[in-house]
């Protein structure tokens, strides 16, 4: 696969590509709580995934937010299982995981079966990065995603980068537009932070499959919504309704967009700050200041923020509730 420049980039400016009044499809990864005796959750992964479909946003679950890639088969499972049972007929996205470690070979089969786990439960799976995914070379990687394909009706491919996990990995852009060249391929989650990356992705994307959504993942530039990406956000987890109102501003046309987003982005420059995983101990907590959550345990194995942090959380809130 040709190595991706993270250092420079020869994209145009984006103003050809500003959308005004472009309706944002939003979809919010959840955060998956904890119990203090580190097990799942589930019944406040129900609240949570509640509030986000009742925000108007489609709620993704077994995402890195939901520590898909930690998580046993069977335990992403029963989370699946749980969200379906709150959203009913509603739209449900969820992590097609392949568990497996650096220098191991693709396993396609255990993919496919993660791709009809997924949606078995009538969910669109994401394809997840894994090690032996991201060794591929590019047109391995085309083919493997129109395999699964064959499998289930409609999926959203994901690059990551990786500064999320070592398994991650950004494609060249020709590795992209194979990838959303697939007719199963309803969207490409776009997670490098980079904002050049995702334009040019934007460009191909107008330019050769225009019904294709292209996901942002980029936690510090949620305003890549104004340039046609939708999203499919880590941080959209601790506040989907202000996500949602947010998201109408620009629909409607009305100027509090620009302070919304800025309050927001303020929260997910502060979160997402490095080491960028410990993002989820900062959900935890804000979701508990919130009072969705009765308490702000993480995985065992997650990566977690210093003493104090839920005191400058609780002054972001602050700064965030006056739209509520």
């Amino acid at each position: 696969m040709t190595h991706v420049d993270h250092h420079r980039s020869d994209a145009p400016p984006p103003f050809d590509l500003l959308r005004p009044r472009r309706p944002i499809t939003g979809i919010s990864a959840v955060l998956l709580p904890f119990t203090d005796a580190g097990l799942p959750d589930l019944d406040s992964l129900c609240g949570l995934v509640a509030r986000t479909a009742e925000a108007g946003l489609a709620p993704a679950v077994n995402m890195d937010t939901g520590y898909g890639n930690l998580l046993e088969p069977q335990q992403r499972d029963a989370v699946l299982a749980a969200a379906r049972s709150v959203v009913g007929a509603g739209p449900l996205v969820a992590g097609a995981w392949v568990d497996d470690r650096p220098g191991d070979r693709w396993r396609a089969t255990t993919q496919l079966a993660a791709v009809e786990a997924v949606a078995a439960h009538g969910a669109t799976p994401v394809i997840c990065p894994s090690h032996g995914l991201s060794a591929l070379a590019g047109d391995e990687v085309v083919a493997a995603h129109a395999a699964a394909g064959e499998h289930c009706e409609r999926f959203i491919a994901f690059e990551l980068d990786p500064v999320f996990s070592p398994a991650g990995r950004i494609w060249d852009l020709d590795t992209w537009s194979g990838v959303m060249a697939v007719p199963a391929c309803a969207g490409a989650k776009h997670s490098s932070l980079r904002r050049d990356l995702e334009w040019d992705r934007l460009r191909r994307r107008d330019a050769e499959r225009p019904d294709v959504a292209v996901f942002t993942g980029n936690d510090l530039a949620i305003d890549m919504v104004m340039y046609g990406s939708d999203y499919l956000l880590g941080l959209s987890a601790l506040a989907p309704d202000l996500f949602a109102a947010r998201d109408a501003a620009w629909a409607a046309g009305d100027p509090s967009f620009f302070e919304r987003n800025d309050d927001l982005q303020a929260l997910g420059s502060f979160a997402f700050r490095s080491p960028v995983p410990a993002y989820k101990h900062d959900a935890a907590l804000f979701l508990q200041l919130r009072g969705w959550l009765p308490a702000a345990a993480v995985h065992p194995q997650a990566a977690t923020r210093p003493s104090g942090e839920a005191g400058v959380l609780a002054t972001l809130l602050a700064r965030l509730e006056r739209w509520t």
